[in-house]
């Protein structure tokens, strides 16, 4: 790419926050970006999706879950860094916040190595994005005491 190039637009990505009883949906991503790393639920938007519905689908795809209505959360822009090696991409992700029916069971599918609900304290021990920290810290100030 030469130097004058402008850098290419960020790529579209939207992942899904479920809560129930203090606890978190997390999966375990089996493939970049962040691979073997806990995260919420989501991955790439495909072409002429919104976030909310890239949210919802990448949801269900993953946990076999589907969630209803989304509700944007927070957006983060995740320029690649060196760390991440060649041809690691730009992305621009959006995190919602869903609801699902509390019978329904997480199951891994799609690209998820395994999946689990996991407290505030257990999710900062395991290795995570920190998109996810941030997150579930801000949750945490705003559940009531």
């Amino acid at each position: 790419m030469k130097d004058d190039m402008p850098p290419a637009s960020p790529q579209l990505a939207s992942s899904a926050i479920l809560e129930r009883n203090g606890r978190y949906l997390l999966v375990r991503r089996a493939n970049p970006p962040s691979a073997d790393m806990y995260a919420f639920p989501g991955g790439r938007a495909e072409a002429g999706e919104t976030p909310a519905e890239t949210a919802v689908r990448e949801f269900h795809e993953e946990t076999g879950i589907l969630p209803r209505n989304p509700e944007l959360f927070e957006t983060y822009d995740l320029p690649p860094h060196e760390s991440d090696g060649p041809g690691a991409r730009h992305f621009f992700l959006s995190v919602f916040k869903v609801e699902a029916d509390l019978d329904v069971v997480a199951i891994a599918g799609d690209d998820a190595a395994s999946i689990g609900w996991y407290s505030a304290s257990e999710i900062f021990d395991l290795p995570i994005p920190e998109s996810v920290r941030e997150c579930v810290e801000k949750l945490e100030t705003l559940r009531p005491q």
